[in-house]
Formats: C-alpha cells, sequence, structure tokens
C-alpha cells in the first residue's frame, strides 16, 4: 500500500479506537465494523498486506511492549499454568480445532485444517487482563493470562510452520515436526539469552534518552530478525529480551523511562488499531473469494469452528488446573483455595486477535505456482473466530466476573504494603541525607535541606495518608486533595509562564525550560494517582 492510503489507515483506525473509549463496545468491534462499512464505500482503495512482511513488522513490538510490561518474578511463580496454557494447550488446541475442522468441512485438506488450528490456537489476553483489572480479579489469574498471551504466540507460529511445511509439501513428518518446534524453542531462548545482556549495557552506557529510545523501538526487530535467521522462535527470542529489559528497567534513567513507556503505547496502541481495521477492510474480498464454498455454507462452518475453539479451552482448562493439585500434595499447598470458578474465568477469557490474524495474513497467497489450498477459507473462519470471540465473550467476561463474585484483590492490604515499603525507602533515603548533609562539601542553606526532608516526608505521609479517613464534602483523601491542589497551583504557574512569553519578557525557549519543570512535577503526581 501506498504512503498516503497507510496514513489514511493509521488516522481512522486511530479516531476509531479514540472515539471507542468514550463507549461501552470494545474498541476492536468498532473498528472491525468500521472497517467493513468502509470496504463498501466507492472510492476506498483496496488494502492488501503482503503475507512476507506481516508476522516481522507486526508481532515483534507487540510482543515486545507486552514483556516489557511483564512481572518476570510473577511468571516464575506460576510456570507450571502459564507453561501448561502456553504449550500444551495451544497444541492440544491446533490438533484438536484442525481435527475437527478437517472433519466439519468437506474436501478440507487435513494440512489445511491443521494450519487454521494453529492459527486460531492462542488466545490474546490484551483485552481480557486489562477486564481483569478493572474488575479487580486476583493478581493470579490475571498473571496466568498474561503469561499466557506471552509465550502462547512462540507455540502457535512453530506449530503453524510444521503445519505449514506439511501443507506444501514438504514432506515432515511428526519426529520431524517435534525436533522443529523444540529447536525453534530452544533456539529462540538462547537467542535472547545472548543478546539480552549486551543490549541492556548498551542501554546503560548510552546517556542520551533519545538514543536510548531509538536502540528501543529496534530491540524487538532486531532480537526477531536475529533469531529467524538461524531458525529459531524470533518470537520467544524477543520475549526473553523483554523480559529481561523490563525486570531491569530500574536501572535506566528516568527521562527514558518516561520516553519508552508514551512511545511503546503509542506504537501498540497504531498497530492492533489498524490491524482490527484491516479486518473489516479484508473480509468481503476474503468472502469473494471463497470459490466453492458459498457464503451461507461458510457462515455455517464458522458457527462450528467458534465452538469446537470455546469447547476445547475448556476440555483443557479444567483437567489442566485440578489433575496437578489431584496427583501432587505439593501442588496442592502451594496454590491452595483454587475452586471451579478460576478455570470458568481463564476458559472463558480466551479471546482470539491480533496475534492470530497477523499469523493468518502470513499464509503464502501461492505455493509452487499453486493457490495455498482453501487459503480465503481460512482466512474467513480466523476472522469470524476472532470477531465471534470478541463479541461473544468479550463483551460477557465483565458480566460473568461479576456473578461468579470471585474475592477480588485486597486493596487494603496492597496499599498497607506499599506505605511500609515506602516507609522503609524513605527511612535510608532519610539516613542517605544526613551523612551526605554531614559532610561539608554538601553544604546546603537550612531552607534548601529542610525542603529535602520536606519532600522526603511528603513521600513517606502520602500513601499512608490514603489509609485514613476521607473528607465529607468531598469524599477525598488528604492525599487526593493535596494532589488536586497541587496541580492547580501549576497550572497557574504555568498560565503566568505563557503571559510572560507573549508578553515578549521571556523566550520560547526559557518558557519550555520552565514548562518542562512542572510538567515533570504534573506527571508526577498524575503518577501517583493513577496508580494509587
Amino acid at each position: 500500500m501506498d504512503a498516503l492510503r497507510l496514513v489514511a489507515l493509521v488516522a481512522a483506525s486511530a479516531v476509531i479506537a479514540g472515539a471507542a473509549r468514550r463507549t461501552p463496545v470494545p474498541a476492536p468491534l468498532l473498528l472491525v465494523a468500521a472497517g467493513l462499512a468502509a470496504s463498501y464505500v466507492p472510492g476506498v482503495p483496496d488494502y492488501t498486506l503482503d503475507p512476507h512482511v506481516v508476522l516481522p513488522l507486526i508481532l515483534p513490538p507487540l510482543l515486545y511492549t507486552a514483556a516489557v510490561e511483564s512481572s518476570y518474578l510473577d511468571l516464575r511463580a506460576n510456570v507450571r499454568p502459564v507453561a501448561l496454557l502456553s504449550v500444551g494447550y495451544v497444541l492440544f488446541a491446533t490438533v484438536a480445532v484442525g481435527w475437527l475442522a478437517y472433519v466439519l468441512v468437506p474436501d478440507l485438506p487435513l494440512t489445511a485444517a491443521l494450519v487454521l488450528g494453529a492459527v486460531i490456537a492462542p488466545p490474546d489476553a490484551v483485552a481480557a487482563t486489562a477486564i481483569a483489572r478493572k474488575l479487580g480479579l486476583p493478581h493470579r489469574i490475571t498473571t496466568i493470562l498474561q503469561g499466557e498471551s506471552l509465550v502462547n504466540d512462540a507455540t502457535a507460529i512453530t506449530a503453524y510452520r510444521v503445519a505449514l511445511a506439511a501443507a506444501v509439501g514438504e514432506g515432515i513428518g511428526w519426529a520431524g515436526g517435534v525436533g522443529e518446534f523444540v529447536l525453534a524453542a530452544v533456539g529462540g531462548v538462547g537467542v535472547g539469552l545472548v543478546l539480552m545482556v549486551p543490549i541492556h549495557w548498551l542501554r546503560l552506557h548510552l546517556r542520551d534518552s533519545l538514543l536510548q529510545n531509538t536502540l528501543s523501538l529496534l530491540i524487538p526487530f532486531t532480537a526477531y530478525a536475529a533469531a529467524e535467521e538461524v531458525g529459531a522462535s524470533g518470537v520467544l527470542a524477543v520475549v526473553v529480551v523483554g523480559l529481561f529489559l523490563g525486570h531491569r528497567a530500574w536501572q535506566v534513567d528516568f527521562a527514558t523511562r518516561l520516553q519508552e513507556e508514551a512511545v511503546w503505547k503509542m506504537v501498540a496502541f497504531i498497530l492492533e488499531s489498524a490491524v482490527f481495521a484491516l479486518i473489516g477492510l479484508q473480509l468481503p474480498y476474503v468472502v469473494q473469494g471463497l470459490g466453492r464454498y458459498g457464503v451461507g455454507e461458510a457462515a455455517g462452518y464458522a458457527v462450528g469452528v467458534f465452538a469446537a475453539v470455546v469447547l476445547v479451552r475448556f476440555v483443557w482448562v479444567y483437567p489442566a488446573t485440578f489433575l496437578p493439585r489431584w496427583l501432587s500434595a505439593r501442588v496442592r499447598e502451594r496454590e491452595p483455595g483454587v475452586d471451579w470458578r478460576a478455570p470458568l474465568v481463564v476458559g472463558w477469557a480466551g479471546m482470539r486477535g491480533v496475534v492470530s490474524l497477523a499469523i493468518a495474513f502470513s499464509i503464502p497467497l501461492a505455493v509452487d505456482g499453486e493457490e495455498f489450498p482453501a487459503r480465503n477459507l481460512v482466512l474467513f473462519l480466523t476472522f469470524t473466530t476472532v470477531i465471534g470471540t470478541l463479541v461473544v465473550q468479550g463483551l460477557t467476561l465483565p458480566p460473568l466476573i461479576r456473578l461468579l463474585k470471585l474475592p477480588g484483590r485486597d486493596r487494603y492490604a496492597e496499599t498497607l504494603a506499599e506505605a511500609q515499603a515506602q516507609s522503609e525507602a524513605s527511612r535510608a533515603a532519610e539516613e542517605r541525607l544526613d551523612a551526605l548533609l554531614a559532610d561539608e562539601r554538601n553544604a546546603l542553606p537550612q531552607p534548601l535541606a529542610d525542603r529535602l526532608r520536606t519532600v522526603l516526608d511528603r513521600r513517606r505521609n502520602a500513601v499512608w495518608e490514603r489509609l485514613g479517613a476521607v473528607n465529607e464534602t468531598t469524599g477525598e483523601t488528604a492525599d487526593d486533595t493535596y494532589r488536586r491542589l497541587s496541580r492547580e497551583m501549576i497550572e497557574a504557574e504555568r498560565e503566568v509562564f505563557v503571559r510572560l512569553r507573549d508578553e515578549r519578557r521571556i523566550d520560547d525557549e526559557m518558557m519550555r525550560v520552565l514548562l518542562r519543570r512542572l510538567d515533570l512535577e504534573e506527571a508526577a503526581a498524575y503518577r501517583e494517582e493513577t496508580d494509587g
């Protein structure tokens, strides 16, 4: 697609996704509907994607963003359920859904059916984890869903490549498929382990935040390309590097962290919005290319595949949850209090999304001069499965969670732990400040020394104040009121700086310096408020 069409796609999808935030309808559904409607508007250009560039361009940044924001320690603590879902379930779903599709659809080759199974096997937990956090689900369920979405992509893509090799007649057998899978997994992890330390070292030694963020944008593509070059899993390489860098992000300077967070949120937002818009734009052309499969007939197959996807997840989730507990006393001791409700939520949270679409787009148009068998039907069934899970499961997951009345996160205990951690950190900072001020080389006028102590006291007391009583008139805690008044004061200063610039009493460069100081103060206050 040319530059103008690309700009139009990104701009339109961003506007629609932004508007969706003001409605109860999930953004992916609005984007798909808008793309579908736009595809029938005269003059709207055709949008097609080169299958060879979809995976290396779309997946790496999305996976890197998710990995950086994940917790390595939480994933390690839940490695068993995460592995059962991200590896075991994806392989099971690939075979089970593929076989069911083979039985359901006449004349669909088994190899093409397995390609379909691999394409729609990995759930995309972005929407599910957002709902889980919003509704206060137990932290462990949220971690498991997030961890599953990180690793299942690598499993699905490797399974897809094995099935694709069989579909194009490369003669790969079960033993060869298992060997390729193991090689890709081990190689991907290995490449990630090799790259993560030198990349982190480079990030620490680049003192310019702009250079650091430029490097940040290159990291996922570099890791993916390096792994793919040696026949390993680029997805796993990206995830390993992202987890390590996210775990060590505290060692990078604050300016880089602030910029990185904003940049990667924007990148993920644009990519996800554009891909969902492309579903709607592509769907009419996929339907037109169904060939001997009529629209009504294909729709019937779509319902069957959707039902198979939902059923197969529950067939795996419940035994994977309870069998290890029945077989191992150690698991029962480490993970007590699990009932039927948690696996029900995990099972119903299996919405498909961007990853399935990206893999589906990468299916080759032709193999050795001949069309890939039933390619458009596979694409159609992928699209309908993604849309079906987003509509049916995405819209019903929040009321299901409320109906089950799962024990939510203990906000009071979390705030208390935060307050205790801040108190301990403030005590260490106060000791460091006393030691520094005792050195004559660090002599400060008393007002400045007092200001340092005041800031320290403010941080120490802020979290404790959230545990206290609220203002009867406003419903705010003292900490909330402090932040609100602080923002009002900052806004008053900002207006003065702009007025002075307009009166030519200061120039634009000075105004930007002064405004940046205020922006950092306001950003800190806003971050405390949203985290709290």
